[in-house]
């Protein structure tokens, strides 16, 4: 697994759209570690993920067609 993403790192989902990291919190009542990130296209939506999602795996049952040389959800840039 990669280290924590930092705020203003940007991603590329294995899909191959671009994210730049905003920050990474704790959820209010779980205490579970968050990534808050927003997409650089379309209409810039921002998204909460888990942590552990966002660093984890491409998970190969739900996405049979994820190109077969990446694992990582997410691949940082810089």
């Amino acid at each position: 697994m990669m280290e924590k993403p930092r705020t203003d790192q940007i991603f590329r989902h294995f899909g191959g759209d671009l994210y730049r990291i905003i920050a990474c919190g704790v959820h209010a009542v779980s205490g579970e570690e968050m990534v808050v990130y927003q997409a650089l296209y379309g209409d810039f939506k921002v998204y909460v993920q888990e942590l552990d999602r966002f660093l984890g795996s491409v998970d190969r049952e739900q996405y049979p067609d994820a190109d077969l040389d990446r694992t990582d959800t997410f691949k940082v840039l810089y």
